[in-house]
């Protein structure tokens, strides 16, 4: 591919969710709006090399795109006054040059009528400009159900307005759609790779430009934050062929400092910003992972802190679970192990809390429970490289606790 040709796949990709929201506001019709994009983008691809590209790009594409949508229409005799309609709003190509409605349709994409599955699939397809195939291969699921469950989530929002409504309980439901976007990139649920850059990249992107619309959101800082400094860490998270790599025993001069520093920076400023919330102290959790050279001079305590707070917060279990370990590494394992024990009916069945009892067992030494453990975490999990890992690790402290003969 040559470097002409990739520079214009980026800006198509780029552009795309801009005239997407610009027709959807116009016409109201999500579904033959994403339609006559496409169409738009084939049309560029093919024009543009041959015939220079225009001075305009959003514009022509707004302007292709709407002439899609309305030659669509009028080849339905049944939607004639729907075509009088779009007519009207043919817009200029010079009108629409400062408009971008990129956030309203991510806004739209997180509509709380859909489930966190079907708003993350959609805002891919639609926002992040994700094939449907290119979707249904990052969740390991046929492109056939991952094509029903966008066009699902099309028909649930045909009749939701088109706005930026960045209230509570939407701009919750947006962080949440990004935040789990990101976390299937950072660690993937299942499947042979332990990470999916592109999804994680793509959840800072979507995350940024949130940030750019409310930057004095705590939240939404503290979400942007997380995101960072967790990524900063992604080269050093798996070896050279594709091997889990525990964070205590990370290759730290790996890390993306831009990102730390970015990330540190946030989340002070996250911090500082109340109320507290849930993305806030996560945020500054990992600022204290990734702020200093050497696992061992991790602040625990206040690391426990910041824990204890969360989970009087949230509740989650998960932050439970990561309780746990920072309880164990300040107060002992057999403190872990104690906070582990409620988890069983709230986490029955998930490998991670097996995983963990595997840890804070071999931490006492007690090398056979902690082998069960890692054994049966590895049959849980659908990640092949933590399930790798998990076996490993079995091995290796089942074979420590042998005594020689």
């Amino acid at each position: 591919m040559t470097a002409d040709v990739t520079k214009l796949d980026d800006l198509l990709r780029e552009l795309a969710p801009q005239v997407l929201g610009a027709l959807v506001r116009r016409t109201g019709d999500f579904a033959a709006a994403e339609d006559a994009v496409q169409e738009a983008l084939i049309a560029a691809a093919r024009t543009w090399p041959r015939d220079g590209r225009p001075d305009h790009p959003r514009g022509w594409l707004i302007q292709t795109a709407n002439r899609r949508f309305i030659d669509e229409i009028r080849q339905e005799q049944a939607r004639r006054r729907r075509e009088e309609f779009a007519a009207q709003r043919d817009v200029p190509t010079e009108d629409v040059e400062d408009t971008d409605d990129t956030l309203r349709l991510l806004f739209l994409c997180c509509h709380p009528a859909l489930t966190s599955a079907s708003a993350i699939a959609l805002t891919l397809r639609a926002v992040g400009g994700l094939t449907t195939a290119e979707i249904a291969k990052a969740y390991l699921v046929p492109e056939a159900t991952m094509a029903q469950r966008i066009t699902r989530a099309k028909v649930r929002i045909k009749d939701a307005k088109f706005e930026l409504d960045p209230t509570d309980e939407r701009l919750r439901q947006v962080l949440h759609v990004l935040y789990l976007l990101f976390n299937e990139g950072y660690t993937s649920s299942s499947g042979p790779q332990l990470q999916r850059s592109d999804l994680s990249t793509e959840a800072i992107r979507l995350t940024r430009m949130v940030h750019a619309l409310l930057p004095e959101n705590g939240q939404v800082t503290g979400l942007l934050a997380l995101m960072l400094l967790n990524d900063a860490r992604r080269l050093a998270r798996t070896g050279t062929a594709g091997e889990l790599i525990p964070l205590a025993d990370q290759d730290r001069t790996l890390w993306n400092r831009g990102f730390i520093t970015e990330g540190l920076e946030l989340a002070v400023d996250a911090f500082a910003r109340p109320p507290l919330g849930e993305y806030q102290l996560q945020a500054a959790i990992a600022a204290l992972h990734d702020e200093v050279d050497r696992a061992e001079d991790t602040d625990w305590p206040q690391i426990l802190g910041l824990y204890d707070l969360l989970v009087s917060l949230s509740g989650n279990p998960m932050a439970k679970l990561n309780h746990a370990i920072a309880a164990a590494m300040v107060r002992g394992p057999e403190a872990g192990l104690e906070l582990l024990v409620p988890l069983d009916a709230e986490l029955a069945g998930h490998y991670r809390l097996d995983a963990v009892r595997g840890h804070l067992y071999e931490m006492l030494g007690q090398t056979e429970s902690a082998a069960s453990h890692f054994r049966a975490a590895a049959r849980r999990t659908t990640s092949l490289p933590e399930r790798d890992y998990l076996t490993t690790k079995a091995a290796a402290v089942s074979g420590a606790g042998r005594k020689p003969r």
